[in-house]
Order: structure tokens, then C-alpha cells, then sequence
């Protein structure tokens, strides 16, 4: 089978897309024999962010010399996103062999698509000579498959209502499932300035160190840059090659994290900051330049598009602003719509293919959030595609189109778009 064939083989293994617990993944992994995937791990669970905390974490560890395993999800454009080892993304045949031998440990047990992905990943790293591993929880913490492996450090980002109908209702209930990837004794890097309570009881319990932002560590803007702080001292950093308001505390977070595992993994100033400026995501307020400026954002909740609609505020085109807006039928759309009224001028709503059960027509979409934009401010498309093409058709000379809503919408523009948009 080729890796297509692979995704769709998996697809088909457990009767439910997502079905947290770690009994099956734990049962195949002993007979996989996966292994500790590198010398070092690092976790990061969180809502928002744990993506550009990952890249910000592989790019300071590499500008530091260190051989590095990344595992994230979801991906864009192509499944191979999701591992890179050294820098590079695991090849089709790399992946393919892994499959292999998940699917022959595995026997009868039904694994989801994102375990037999994440043992798959686990099991490549493990043959690799890696120094660090550094991966993204997919769902929540606790009962993700990620959760598999004990972390040397723990990076929850920050924690907003999203996925309530598996993490539960509120902000201290979510936390508590992303606390679940702090291990006893290790180091917690909590990159809210107030986290949740049940993050810090938690913590207290397992007698993890915490190192929180705006107490053991600082950060802060000044002139084009901005400057670290923790009891090592201030250390001046060049501006984030992200561009996003939060970016700075997400790089703050993983300069606490890498620090955190001194002594067994050395870290310059100089590493930092060659790799604060370096790192690159598609997706996070990526910008493609143009006489019609393209961004792509994957803001998938209330509080992402808040940060959008910020940045949006803080850079404004010449001329107007058309978003390209498609979700995800279990998402907050009205109130992400409603962060972003004063930031957009006019809309192109758009469906998605079925994503695991999730994803919705451009009808139901509007059933949603058409209380909110009158029929002249936005136009109905069956996908992404469609309603990209004639945002970029109505578009004039200093106009900026902003496409949002999920990786699934920022991935099909991004397929859609020439490589020289």
C-alpha cells in the first residue's frame, strides 16, 4: 500500500475518530517494543499555541546542535508534516515501514487514526539517535495517546473552552486532563500569566516544580524586540519569526523548557536567539505578500480569534478586509464571528468535507452565524476552494483576505493556492 492506501486502512480500524484512553495504544506498544523515543521529552498540551511552542522549542534546540524528533498534529496539506526528525519531514517510505509495524504489533486490538499515527511516530523516533523529542498532545492530555510517553518536562500552553464535550465544561475541568501530562518530580512550564487552579493542585500533588510565566520566568517587549527573564537574568531577544500578539510568551515558554533540562541539555543565548528569529509555521498569521495581501491563520476558537482580530486591529491594509470563514461543526462559531465584526469588511462563508464526523455544509454554517452578518456583508460557498477564488476575484489592490476557522480550512486554501500567491 502506498500512504494514502495507509491513512485510509486506519481510518477504518476503530468504529469511533476519537476514543481517548490509553489501554490499546499502551497494549500495542509493548508489543511494538517503541521504546524511550530520544534521550530527553518534552510534552506540550494546551488550547492555543502548543504548535508554535513546538516549532519555537525544535528551532532553539537545533541552533543548539541537538538532533531533534518533532511529532504535532493536525497537519496541513500533507500527512508528513506531522514527524520531522532533524529538521525534515519522514519521507513516504519511512512512514510506510513504520505503519507496517504497528499494523503487525497491533493483532485484533482497533486503534484510532491518531494512535496508529502517534506509535507509528514513536516507533520512528526510537531508531533514530535523537537527542530530544519534543510532542504535541493531540486531545486534551490525560487519556492522549501522546500521554504514552513520561515527559521530562511538561509545557501546557494556554487553556480555553474547546473540545468541552470530551474535556469538559469549563476552564478548571479542561485543565485538569491537560494536566495529565506532568509527570511526579519534573519540571511544569505553565504558560498562562493565571492558570487554572486545578493546573497548580495538580502539580502540588505530584510534587512537579512548576515554572510559571510572570513569576519564575518573565517576559516583555521593548523596541523591535523583546527580553526574556528568569533567575538566570534578562536576556534581549530579536522580535519572534512569528507573528502573532501570544508568540512571545509561546517563546518563553519553550526557552523555560529547554532551560529546564540543564543540565543533561545545554542551551546558549546565542541558540535562543538564532532560533526565536528563525522559526517558521504555515498557518499561524502567515502572511503571503501581494498587491492582494493573503493571510492564513488556523484560529479555531473564541480565544485564537480574539488574537487574530488583534493583529488584524495592529496591521490594517490599505484597503478592505474579505475573510474566507469555514469550521468545524462542533466549533464556537458565533463567537469566534463575533471577535473577528469589527476586523472584516466582508465574508466568503465556506463548507468543509466530512472530517471525522465533524466537518459541515456552508448551510448549516450559516444557520449559525447569519444572525450576525447580513446577506450584503457575506456570500455562501460550497468549499473552501470556491469561496477563496471569488474572495480573491472581488478583491482590489491594497484589499487583504484573511482565511480562518481550522487547519482543515487554512490547509485547503494553502492547496489551493499557487506557490507564488
Amino acid at each position: 500500500m502506498n500512504l494514502a492506501q495507509w491513512l485510509e486502512h486506519q481510518q477504518r480500524l476503530h468504529a469511533q475518530p476519537i476514543a481517548l484512553g490509553l489501554d490499546r495504544v499502551r497494549e500495542v506498544a509493548a508489543r511494538l517494543g517503541t521504546g524511550r523515543p530520544a534521550r530527553r521529552v518534552i510534552t506540550v498540551a494546551g488550547t492555543n499555541g502548543k504548535g508554535s511552542t513546538v516549532a519555537f522549542i525544535e528551532a532553539i534546540a537545533r541552533a543548539a546542535g541537538l538532533r531533534v524528533g518533532t511529532y504535532i498534529s493536525p497537519h496541513l496539506v500533507r500527512y508528513n508534516e506531522r514527524v520531522r526528525i532533524d529538521g525534515r519531514e519522514a519521507e513516504d517510505a519511512a512512514l510506510i515501514v513504520a505503519f507496517e509495524a504497528v499494523e503487525a504489533a497491533r493483532g485484533e486490538t482497533p486503534l484510532t487514526w491518531f494512535e496508529f499515527g502517534t506509535l507509528a511516530a514513536l516507533w520512528l523516533f526510537a531508531r533514530e539517535p535523537l537527542d530530544l523529542a519534543v510532542l504535541e498532545v493531540g486531545l486534551g492530555g490525560r487519556l492522549d495517546a501522546v500521554n504514552l510517553v513520561d515527559a521530562d518536562v511538561a509545557v501546557i500552553t494556554t487553556i480555553a473552552l474547546d473540545h468541552t464535550e470530551y474535556l469538559g465544561p469549563d476552564r478548571e475541568a479542561i485543565a485538569r486532563e491537560k494536566a495529565g501530562v506532568m509527570r511526579a518530580g519534573k519540571p511544569a512550564v505553565l504558560a498562562e500569566l493565571d492558570p487554572p487552579d486545578s493546573l497548580l493542585r495538580e502539580a502540588d500533588r505530584l510534587g512537579a516544580p512548576v515554572l510559571r510565566a510572570g513569576r519564575s520566568f518573565r517576559f516583555h517587549t521593548r523596541g523591535d524586540g523583546w527580553v526574556f527573564e528568569d533567575d538566570r537574568g534578562a536576556l534581549a531577544l530579536p522580535r519572534p519569526g512569528l507573528r502573532a500578539p501570544a508568540q512571545p510568551g509561546n517563546a518563553a515558554a519553550a526557552i523555560a523548557a529547554l532551560r529546564a533540562l540543564v543540565p543533561a541539555v545545554t542551551v546558549s543565548d546565542a541558540a535562543i536567539a538564532q532560533g526565536v528569529s528563525a522559526v517558521r509555521l504555515a498557518g499561524r498569521m502567515q502572511v503571503l505578500p501581494g498587491a492582494v495581501e493573503i493571510v492564513l491563520d488556523v484560529a479555531h476558537n473564541p480565544q485564537a480569534a480574539q488574537q487574530l482580530a488583534a493583529w488584524l486591529q495592529a496591521n490594517r491594509p490599505r484597503g478592505a478586509t474579505l475573510a474566507v470563514f469555514a469550521a468545524l461543526a462542533d466549533k464556537d462559531v458565533a463567537n469566534e464571528v463575533a471577535a473577528l465584526m469589527s476586523s472584516i469588511d466582508l465574508w466568503y462563508l465556506a463548507g468543509l468535507a466530512d472530517v471525522g464526523g465533524r466537518g459541515q455544509p456552508v448551510e448549516r454554517l450559516w444557520q449559525k452565524v447569519g444572525a450576525l452578518l447580513s446577506r450584503s456583508l457575506a456570500t455562501r460557498h460550497a468549499t473552501v476552494e470556491q469561496a477563496l477564488a471569488a474572495a480573491r476575484k472581488a478583491a482590489r489592490p491594497g484589499d487583504r483576505i484573511v482565511v480562518f476557522g481550522s487547519f482543515h480550512t487554512v490547509g485547503e486554501a494553502l492547496a489551493a493556492l499557487p506557490s507564488s500567491a
